[in-house]
């Protein structure tokens, strides 16, 4: 799958992003795609490609483009146990930095620079997000109720906003949770507050998974996870976005 850079304009500066599509030209459903806290790196671009070759034109940008581009901490090709720490450590304080006011800028611009490639059709577009991303991607369809018709977050903190958070929710849902990240207990509270707001769902732990589990290039990879991942977003995009 092609893959090309772009530099997206913000009210903070430019954000430094890449997209992949499909080759043969044409258009093609829009998807933001939100990285895990650890940034852009190829394995980020290996799923977008793996997206972007089902028919789908997959942005991903540089969410800390305010501290310079990616990669804005620098990376080991494997990030196992032994230097998770050390690289949170400096992760963390642009974490914190990336206010909600902030995500909610950025997703204005991401959105408008997503809907205005010409690779991309008319209509709804999806977002999806991973770790810290799947918080981004329930603020960004949460404000955009009318764009975003469908959203996903694998292994993130999603309720972290509160029950209310999802009152604005018209996208249909779905959200893949490490069973290191949340209880059963927790997971029936969080799909009650769904159920609450009316959010069209699936939320469920994928069985004996660690924080991180999509990520092939961490000590929490599980092929049959990511598997699983993909029979889940395949189709929620694919009857959202009309390109099943």
């Amino acid at each position: 799958m092609p893959i090309k850079t772009a530099q997206i304009p913000t009210a903070d500066g430019r954000a430094d992003a890449f997209a992949a599509f499909p080759e043969g030209g044409g258009r093609h459903p829009g998807v933001l795609m939100y990285a895990d806290g650890f940034g852009i790196r190829p394995v980020l671009r290996e799923i977008a490609r793996e997206l972007a070759g089902h028919g789908y034109y997959v942005l991903v940008p540089n969410l800390f483009y305010r501290h310079g581009p990616a990669p804005v901490v620098e990376l080991p090709e494997y990030i196992g146990e032994e230097v998770r720490p050390a690289i949170f450590a400096r992760l963390m304080p642009l974490i914190q930095a990336h206010t909600a006011e902030r995500v909610l800028s950025d997703a204005d611009a991401y959105l408008g620079f997503l809907t205005a490639q010409p690779e991309v059709g008319a209509g709804p577009v999806a977002v999806t997000g991973y770790c810290i991303g799947g918080l981004l991607a329930i603020r960004t369809a949460a404000a955009h109720p009318g764009r975003v018709a469908a959203v996903a977050g694998f292994h993130g903190p999603v309720g972290a906003d509160g029950p209310d958070s999802f009152a604005e929710l018209t996208a249909r849902v779905h959200f893949g949770h490490a069973e290191s990240d949340l209880t059963p207990e927790g997971l029936g509270e969080l799909n009650q507050a769904l159920d609450a707001a009316g959010v069209d769902h699936t939320s469920e732990i994928y069985p004996g998974t660690v924080h991180g589990f999509t990520m092939a290039d961490t000590d929490a990879f599980d092929p049959a996870a990511m598997r699983l991942h993909w029979d889940r977003l395949l189709p929620l995009l694919g009857s959202t976005l009309g390109n099943g």
